[in-house]
This record gives structure tokens, sequence and C-alpha cells, in this order.
């Protein structure tokens, strides 16, 4: 009769919502977790900031305050974190993985700045680092851009990445009401965090956005490197127009290969865009994320569910501690970090774009002609025009063809500069439609 396998023991940085869920599903689905690998899987300790709260299903026997001791402990083999944030954790995984220690992380900021110094400590001292709960919560995402798509060339990358801004949206356009009470109301259902700032002004899709570009171009993309727009400027008006144009509004992550003469190079940007109604993300409405994937020979793939909270999220972290957990039973390791095409990414200025913008102007002869000089100018073709009047003046509305952003940029900073043209309303980018 052969020997009892030997417990894999995880240490948990981390026992807030997500924490507790995971302690949770640890424990409930303990027979079918061992089944699934071939060996128990055990709790060696949980460190927390403060020991005196209270956490129902959770045994405080194994709580700690010294994170740092828990991950450098002899009998842990993987360590679980779901605390978040730069530093301390950077230090506390980094320790890990020079100890051998395998890591499960769902820290989408730490590894958009600092995933090449986790990568290089896993390689060098022989633990896994999975991440799949870093974007998309409990959507399978990362892996299938990891392994499943592994032999495929992968050219782009668009998607909702983010709920609290996705609510905010969808809740604008289904009531048209403004942008600061529809944040009120995504904070008041728990929707938004108290300090809403990483999230609406783009820095959380950012963090993500450079995770999917370096998976899908094995280039080393950090958030640094992502143009990001927010939603705070976004306008009942803009609303209105976008659904006047059979169009509605998202915050998108967008992240290209594209090719020129000079070579092969990579665009990451996360803004504000109109798309389509007819657009399968145009439905994707509530705190949901959807992602689309285009690769050469695999085509179009859609992953959609829930992007966060406590449950999907647990879900993630417990697929990939499973991950990590077989490697470990068997004696095999994950993938590695793949970074060998080390791409440029190129500014904001050379992407090419499509914008939609709305011009408060004097109604008279000339104008749309003298408006229309200025895009051809600057080379920027139109492809819609919009005009309505009301009295003396006019609500001139352009939607371009695709151009360099830096174009686009010029030809609306001139275009503000007319006599006859009072205000520039808005300019928004429009996505989804050919250009």
């Amino acid at each position: 009769m052969s020997e009892p396998a030997k417990p894999i023991k995880v240490a948990l940085l981390g026992c807030g919502t997500v924490g507790t869920e995971i302690v949770r599903l640890l424990t409930e689905q303990a027979p079918d977790l061992a089944s699934r690998i071939g060996a128990p899987v055990e709790l060696a300790g949980i460190a927390v900031r403060r020991l005196g709260k209270a956490r129902p299903g959770v045994p405080a026997e194994l709580l700690t305050t010294d994170a740092a001791e828990l991950v450098t402990r002899p009998d842990v083999d993987v360590v679980v974190e779901v605390i978040g944030g730069i530093e301390p954790t950077r230090t506390w995984l980094i320790d890990a993985l020079r100890a051998g220690k395998s890591v499960v992380t769902a820290n989408k900021t730490l590894l958009a700045e600092h995933a090449g110094d986790l990568f290089a400590e896993s390689d060098t001292f022989g633990g896994d680092l999975y991440f799949e709960a870093a974007v998309a919560g409990a959507i399978p995402l990362l892996r299938p851009l990891r392994e499943s798509l592994a032999g495929d060339r992968i050219t782009r990358v668009m998607g909702i990445v983010n709920g609290t801004t996705n609510f905010i949206l969808s809740a604008m356009d289904e009531t048209g009401a403004g942008y600061a009470e529809t944040l009120e109301e995504a904070a008041r259902l728990g929707y938004a965090e108290a300090d809403p700032t990483a999230d609406v002004d783009g820095y959380d899709a950012a963090s993500k956005a450079a995770i999917l570009a370096s998976l899908s171009f094995h280039t080393r993309v950090t958030a640094g490197d992502v143009y990001r727009e927010g939603i705070s400027a976004v306008t009942p008006a803009d609303v209105s127009a976008a659904r006047a144009l059979g169009r509605t509004i998202k915050l998108l992550a967008i992240c290209e290969r594209v090719d020129t003469p000079d070579g092969e190079s990579v665009a990451v940007r996360v803004h504000p865009a109109m798309i389509p109604r007819t657009h399968p993300l145009a439905g994707v409405n509530g705190a949901f994320n959807a992602v689309f994937v285009e690769a050469e020979a695999a085509g179009q793939l859609m992953f959609y569910g829930q992007g966060a909270g406590g449950a999907p999220t647990a879900s993630a972290v417990l697929g990939d501690l499973v991950a990590v957990a077989r490697n470990l039973v068997v004696g095999g390791r994950g993938p590695r970090e793949s970074a060998y095409a080390d791409l440029p990414v190129r500014p904001i200025a050379q992407a090419s774009t499509r914008y939609h913008i709305s011009l408060d102007v004097a109604d008279r002869a000339g104008v749309l002609a003298a408006v229309a000089a200025v895009f051809a100018e600057h080379e920027v073709s139109i492809s819609a025009v919009r005009q309505e009047g009301r009295a003396t003046d006019a609500s001139l509305v352009i939607v371009t063809h695709s151009a360099p952003d830096a174009a686009l940029r010029s030809t609306v900073d001139k275009i503000a500069g007319l006599p006859f043209v009072h205000e520039v309303v808005s300019v928004m980018r429009v996505e989804g439609e050919e250009s």
C-alpha cells in the first residue's frame, strides 16, 4: 500500500473579502481538491494586519501579523497573496521565491510594475508564478494567453476590464444621469470604493492592460507604458450623442500589435470610447467584464464573466493554486516569462484611432467648409458629419476615419481656435467599426 501523499502547505497573505473566500473554499472543497491535485492542501498560516478583527470561519490559530516570517517558513510550499499594493508585498513575494516557494498572486498593480523582477526570481530559484486573478476576476483569460494561444500570433486584445467604470457608464446610458450622481450610486451599492480614483481615472484598467499586452506580445509592458484616460469627463451629452449615432460608451483597454515599415511595435491604451450598439461589448453591462482576443489562426475569441468580487476572484486564485500544487506533486513547472520579442511600445501620438468631435459653432455659410479644410490640412479624412441648427448657432458633429492620434489632436486644437467655433464640446475616440 502506497504512502499517503505529503500535504501541500499554503501561506495566505491577506484575509479580507477575497482571502476569507479562499479559506472557505479550501475548507469546503478539501476532499475534491486533494483528489484533483493528488495531495491534500493545508493552510500553514494566514498573515493579517490586525489580529483582533472578527473573521468568521477563519481558524484564529493560523493568524499572524508576521508576513515576512511566514513566507520563508520551511514548511510552506506555496504563498498565496491577496493583499495588493507594491511594498511591502513585493519584498515578501521576492523573499518567498528566493526561499524556493511557488507564488500565486492577484496583485495587478505589482505585476504591472515588477513582473520582470518576480519572474527573474522564479526562474533562478525554481518556484512557479501564477496570477490568473490579477485580470478579469473569475474569467479564465490569462492562462489561455500564456498557454492555449502560445502557438498562435495574437494581434489585438480589446475589452472591458474594470467593473466599477462599466457599472457607472452602463447606468449613465440607461438613466441619462450625470457622472457624479452615478458614481455616488455605485458607491452606495458597493461597486465603487470610498476612494474610487484607481478605477474611475483608469489606473486599474491600465495595470491590467499592461499585463495583457505583456502576455499577448511577448514583451515587457509596464503600467507606465499605457496611455490612460478615465471616465470623469464623460457627460450626459456624450452619452446622448453616442445613442443618437447608434453607439454606447465604454472604458476600453486596447492592446495592439502594429506592423510598420520600421518593424513591429505594440500600442497599449485605456480610454472611454464609443462603440456600436451591435458590438458584443456594448451589451456587457453592470460590473461584468468582457475581453476580445484576436489571433491569426484562432480568429476572434471572447471571454466574459464576473470581473471582480470575493468569490469570483477566489475561484481564479484556487485554479492557480491547483495548478501549482499539481506541479509540486509531479515535479513539473508552470510556464515561464516569455518576453523574447521585446517590441517597442508606441506612444499614443502614433496610434491609429478615430475621433467623434462635437462642436458648438456659428450657424452661417462657410463654417462647415472651413472646418473641413482644417481636417484636410492635417490629412484626416472625415467619415460622417451631422449638423443641427438652433437660432444663430449650430451643433456640428464629425466622425473621422482612422488617423494618427497626433494628427487628430492637432486638428482639434486648430479647430478650437477658429473664430466661429464657440466651443469644442467633446472629443471621444470611436472603436469597433470599420475605419
